[in-house]
């Protein structure tokens, strides 16, 4: 059997730049255009609501407009529990970004099932303690997520996230940026406009928790339909 194992199809940055404590979430990646590089995508398909999005009551407004499709439709997870690993910095005397991140994995786990594993382990999510990248001598940013497309051994097209928080911030500040960011790698691919919203563009004096918008933000991206999850024809194997 010929065994395609972590094919890689494309990697595409988002990255999220936050600079100073009235700086921008900005966008500063798009994506490859799939279709030519002759890469035939499965269709589209709705998955069931997870019981844990599902159960809680619709109510109030969303920012879903805001929220952006890429190429194989929008970026949720199809199997559960999603995998979160935690790579703490070398140096946390007092385990500061380690809780924050444990914390923001807990408060996004009532909204979907999350799992934390070994960082020795491969995971959908990786949180990273470390300076972004620079784009282009831009203002320095504070975290950034990116997300890689791969098919796996049975030809499945899946994504995997990867988060990097800067360390070097107020504790408050390390919580919002983890929480925002976690947010984005859950598959709320854009920003909110209110400051009220843990996925508002700019970061604020106050932070504030996921709100019912974020929810239900969340929950209009899981109603939508993806080609993750979905068999890639050419690449099925053959014994």
């Amino acid at each position: 059997m010929k065994r395609w194992w972590w094919f890689l199809v494309c990697m595409v940055a988002l990255g999220l730049m936050l600079g100073g404590t009235q700086g921008n979430w900005q966008s500063l990646a798009g994506t490859p255009n799939l279709r030519r590089q002759n890469i035939q995508l499965p269709p589209a398909v709705h998955y069931p609501l997870p019981p844990s999005l599902a159960e809680i009551p619709r109510k109030g407004e969303d920012y879903f407009d805001n929220v952006q499709p890429v190429e194989v439709g929008y970026l949720l997870w199809t199997q559960f529990p999603v995998t979160v690993a935690i790579e703490p910095p070398q140096w946390d005397p007092n385990h500061v970004w380690q809780a924050a991140a444990a914390q923001a994995v807990a408060e996004w786990s009532a909204y979907l099932p999350l799992e934390i594993v070994d960082p020795s382990r491969p995971a959908d999510i990786r949180l990273l303690s470390q300076r972004p990248t620079d784009q282009n001598k831009r203002r320095v940013r504070s975290a950034e997520t990116t997300y890689e497309l791969f098919v796996d051994s049975q030809g499945v097209l899946r994504h995997r996230c990867r988060v990097v928080v800067r360390p070097t911030q107020a504790p408050k500040f390390v919580l919002a940026a983890l929480r925002h960011e976690l947010g984005h790698a859950l598959g709320i691919w854009g920003h909110s406009p209110l400051p009220t919203d843990a996925l508002y563009f700019a970061q604020v004096a106050d932070p504030p928790p996921i709100s019912q918008r974020d929810v239900n933000t969340l929950r209009r991206v899981y109603e939508q339909p993806t080609r993750l999850g979905q068999r890639l024809p050419e690449l099925t194997p053959h014994g």
